[in-house]
């Protein structure tokens, strides 16, 4: 499902000898990092986007408690992410040979993983314009997060 409003954070590299094995690496250290865990659970899953072959999607497992999210814990699955090797076609219409040069991508839902990392159990709060809910979960009206102190 997706929300009434789509953001979304993108990534990709292209060079002449990136393959799945780099991809995966910069998919686990980034959950590592975003969660603030020291290991991750995740599971690639075969699917098909237009602009990479092979594609896959990432989920990453959580566990319930309560009303709470933890990401890295129990027996459950949500999709955080799609992400694939880049289509020969793509390399092809910037002008690059694909014989020559290859790329990953990826593409994430920023709500999504917000909702994952502060253990929010529902998306629809953050289009409710309740001053409450954003009070409870500590964001300033002009917080701007930075890589080292989040929004914390």
């Amino acid at each position: 499902t997706h929300t009434p409003m789509f953001h979304q954070v993108e990534g990709l590299v292209i060079d002449d000898e990136t393959h799945l094995g780099p991809l995966k690496w910069v998919l686990e250290e980034f959950c590592k990092a975003f969660f603030e865990v020291p290991e991750e659970k995740k599971r690639l899953r075969a699917s098909n986007y237009p602009f990479t072959e092979p594609s896959m999607e990432v989920d990453i497992g959580y566990a319930k408690v309560g009303d709470e999210i933890r990401v890295g814990e129990g027996e459950e699955w949500l999709e955080i992410l799609g992400c694939g090797m880049v289509h020969p076609n793509v390399l092809k219409n910037v002008g690059l040979d694909p014989e020559r040069y290859q790329g990953f991508a990826f593409g994430l839902g920023i709500d999504r993983i917000a909702m994952l990392k502060y253990g929010m159990p529902d998306l629809r709060a953050f289009f409710s314009g309740d001053l409450r809910w954003l009070k409870h979960y500590g964001f300033p009206p002009l917080a701007i997060p930075t890589l080292a102190a989040g929004l914390s």
